[in-house]
C-alpha cells in the first residue's frame, strides 16, 4: 500500500533525545515511504553490521599480525606461516568492509530513490490539486526550490543518518566492549566520556548555529523567487528600463544571502576547533595509558596498534559529526517543508460519494442565486441566475469586473460558491467529482498561456491522444494551419516561456484549436477572440459558431458585435443580472445593453474613419 500523505498525529517523546518533536513526526512521516521497500532495508541493516564488524575486526588482527613478528623462540616455520595466513586475512577483511559497504549502498539505492521520488509526485500531484487561490497567491521560485531541496534532503538524510551515525553507533559498542573486556576500564571510560563530551558539545552549537542556516535558506529562496519573478516578467522588465532597480533588489537579496552564509561559516570554524580540541585530548589520554601500559609490560605493541586504530577509525567520521548533524537537521527542515506542502488543506475536494458526470447529449447548464466574493469584504457575484439550454449558446457581457470570468471559474469549480448551486444536467457540480467536470468543459481563455514546448504539443494537449490528422485539422480550424507551416520548423516550432515567442493572436488561436481538439461537451469562450484582428476574428468566429454547434456554449464578451448570434444575452453589472434577452430584445429594451450598443459602434465607426 502507498503510505498516505496525510500528517501524522503521533508524537514522540523528547527526553533523552537531541532532536525536538517535530523532528521526530518528520521521521515518522518518511518511515512508511522506506518501509515499502522493507527487504532492501533489512538487508542494507545487515550488510552496515556486516561492514562494521569487518571494520573492527581489522584491527584485531592487525594487532594479531604484530604481536606474531615479534621474535620469539619458535621454528623458523612457524615464524613465517603465521604472518602470511594473518596478512590474507588482514587483506579480506579489509575487502569485506569495502565490500559490504557498497552492497548496503547498492542494495539501499532503490528505497532511497523510490522513496524520493513517491514523495516528490505526491507532493506535485497534491499541488495540482490545490484551489487556484494557493496558486494565484504562491512564490514559484521558492516553492520549487522548497520541492527541490525536500527531495535532496531524503537523500542527504538517509545517507548521512544511515550510512554514517548509526554505523558510528553500532562501531563504538563494538569498539567499548573490546575494551572493557580485554582491557581495564577505563579505556572504556575515556573514550565514553570524550564521545559524550564530543557529541554534547557538537549538538549543543549545531543548535544555536541552526538559526543561521534558517536564514541562509529563507535568504536563498527569497533570492531565487525575485530572479524568477523578475526573468519571467522579462518584457515588462524592459518596458519600463527597470534593469538596474531588478538588479539592485537582487543584489539586496544576495547581500543578506552573503551575510549569513558569512554567519554560518564562522559558526562552523567554532565548532570545528573544539571538536579537534575534544579529539586531540582524548587520543592523548588513551594513548599515554597504552604506551605506560608497554613499558610496564602489562600490554604487547600489537595491543597499543589495536587501540590507536581504534580510536583512528572512531574519531575520524566523529570529526564530520558536526557537518554530519548539521545536514541532518538541514534535511529535516527541508523534509518537513515539503511535508507542509502536502499538508495544505484543498479549498476545493471531491465530496466523498461523488458521481461522475456522463453526458451522452449537450446538457444544460444554470446558475442558481450564486454569490461569491474572493475576499469577503468585496463581494462578487450577488444572487445571479440564468440558464443556458442543452445546445444553446448564452453570452454574458458587462464592464469589466462585473464577475464575467468568475462566472466560468466557479463553472469550473476552481472555487466553491458561498451560495446557491451551479448545476450541470440538473446534478450540483459539487456532487460530482472535479475530473469529470473538467473533461465535459473546453475553454478558451482571455489570457492565454502556453507550455514551453512545440506548437504542436501545445495544440494537441486538448487532447494527447489525437492522431496528427486531427491536430492539423484542429489547427486548420483556427486558422493557423497555414502559419504554422510556414515556418522553418513547421510544428515543432517551439513557442518559448509561457508562449512568448508567438503574438498575442497566434497564442489564441493555438488555444482555440487545442479547445476545439478536445471537442467538450460545454464550451466557454472568454474573450476567444480579443487578441485578433478584424478579417481574422470574422473568419474564427464563424469557426466558433460551427464548433458550438449542439453544444452547449458560454461565451464572456466585451465586444457586442461577437455574440448579436447568441440564443440569449446576459447584461451583468456590479454582480447582478440587469438584463437579459436576445440582441432585438435588449435593443429594444433601450437599457444598459442598448447603451453599450451604441457606444461601441461610435468607437468602431471613429475608428474606421
Amino acid at each position: 500500500m502507498r503510505p498516505s500523505a496525510a500528517p501524522s498525529t503521533a508524537s514522540f517523546p523528547s527526553g533523552g533525545s537531541s532532536l525536538p518533536v517535530s523532528d521526530w513526526k518528520t521521521l515518522e512521516r518518511l518511515f512508511p515511504y522506506l518501509w515499502e521497500y522493507k527487504w532492501r532495508v533489512i538487508a542494507a541493516l545487515s550488510f552496515m553490521v556486516a561492514a562494521k564488524l569487518a571494520n573492527v575486526g581489522v584491527p584485531v588482527l592487525l594487532k594479531s599480525l604484530i604481536d606474531s613478528m615479534t621474535p620469539q623462540p619458535t621454528a623458523t616455520q612457524a615464524l613465517l606461516v603465521v604472518p602470511v595466513a594473518l596478512l590474507i586475512g588482514y587483506g579480506l577483511l579489509r575487502l569485506s568492509v569495502s565490500a559490504f559497504t557498497e552492497l548496503r549502498e547498492l542494495i539501499f539505492a532503490e528505497a532511497t530513490q523510490g522513496a524520493a521520488k513517491t514523495i516528490a509526485l505526491q507532493t506535485f500531484q497534491h499541488l495540482h490539486e490545490l484551489s487556484l487561490r494557493f496558486h494565484l497567491e504562491r512564490q514559484t521560485g521558492g516553492m520549487s526550490r522548497d520541492i527541490e531541496r525536500g527531495v535532496r534532503g531524503i537523500e542527504s538524510l538517509i545517507a548521512y543518518s544511515l550510512y554514517s551515525i548509526v554505523p558510528t553507533l553500532i562501531e563504538v559498542v563494538l569498539v567499548l566492549t573490546i575494551l572493557g573486556v580485554q582491557f581495564d576500564k577505563w579505556y572504556a571510560i575515556i573514550t565514553l566520556c570524550a564521545l559524550g563530551l564530543y557529541i554534547y558539545f557538537t549538538v549543543t552549537v549545531t543548535e544555536w548555529r541552526t538559526q543561521f542556516r534558517k536564514q541562509v535558506n529563507e535568504f536563498d529562496s527569497s533570492a531565487h523567487t525575485r530572479a524568477i519573478d523578475s526573468l519571467l516578467n522579462y518584457e515588462t522588465v524592459k518596458y519600463f528600463g527597470n534593469e538596474a532597480f531588478e538588479a539592485k533588489r537582487y543584489e539586496e537579496s544576495l547581500d543578506k544571502l552573503r551575510q549569513a552564509r558569512i554567519k554560518a561559516q564562522t559558526s562552523l570554524s567554532a565548532l570545528n576547533t573544539g571538536q579537534q580540541i575534544i579529539i586531540a585530548v582524548a587520543l592523548v589520554a588513551m594513548l599515554w595509558r597504552a604506551t605506560q601500559g608497554v613499558v610496564d609490560g602489562r600490554m604487547s605493541l600489537g595491543d597499543l596498534v589495536m587501540i590507536n586504530a581504534f580510536m583512528i577509525q572512531l574519531y575520524i567520521p566523529l570529526n564530520f559529526l558536526g557537518v554530519i548533524y548539521r545536514e541532518i537537521k538541514q534535511s529535516l527542515t527541508d523534509l518537513d517543508r515539503m511535508f507542509k506542502l502536502l499538508e495544505k488543506e484543498r479549498e476545493v475536494a471531491d465530496a466523498p460519494q461523488a458521481q461522475v458526470l456522463t453526458l451522452p447529449l449537450p446538457p444544460s447548464v444554470s446558475f442558481e442565486d450564486i454569490h461569491f466574493a474572493y475576499e469577503p469584504d468585496r463581494p462578487i457575484l450577488k444572487g445571479v441566475s440564468f440558464v443556458i439550454p442543452a445546445g444553446k449558446t448564452v453570452a454574458v457581457v458587462g464592464p469589466s469586473g462585473s464577475g464575467k470570468s468568475t462566472l466560468a471559474r466557479l463553472l469550473f469549480r476552481f472555487y466553491e460558491v458561498q451560495q446557491g448551486v451551479v448545476r450541470i444536467d440538473g446534478h450540483p457540480i459539487n456532487h460530482l467529482t472535479q475530473s469529470s467536470v473538467r473533461q465535459a468543459i473546453g475553454i478558451v481563455p482571455q489570457d492565454t498561456v502556453l507550455f514551453n514546448d512545440t506548437v504542436y504539443y501545445n495544440i494537441a494537449y486538448g487532447r494527447p491522444t489525437a492522431s496528427r490528422a486531427e491536430v492539423e485539422q484542429a489547427a486548420s480550424a483556427a486558422r493557423i494551419h497555414d502559419f504554422i507551416v510556414s515556418t522553418p520548423q513547421g510544428y515543432t516550432t517551439m513557442v518559448g516561456e509561457r508562449g512568448l515567442k508567438l503574438s498575442g493572436g497566434e497564442k489564441q488561436r493555438v488555444a482555440i484549436a487545442r479547445t476545439l481538439l478536445k471537442n467538450p461537451a460545454i464550451l466557454i469562450f472568454d474573450e476567444a477572440t480579443s487578441a485578433l484582428d478584424s478579417s481574422n476574428e470574422r473568419a474564427i468566429q464563424a469557426q466558433l459558431r460551427e464548433a458550438a454547434n449542439n453544444k452547449t456554449t458560454l461565451v464572456i464578451a466585451h465586444r457586442l458585435s461577437t455574440v448579436v448570434d447568441a440564443h440569449e444575452i446576459i447584461v451583468l453589472d456590479n454582480g447582478l443580472v440587469v438584463e437579459q434577452g436576445t440582441h432585438a430584445q435588449l435593443l429594444t429594451q433601450q437599457g444598459a445593453y442598448a447603451r453599450m450598443w451604441a457606444m461601441q459602434q461610435t468607437q468602431e465607426a471613429q475608428s474606421s474613419s
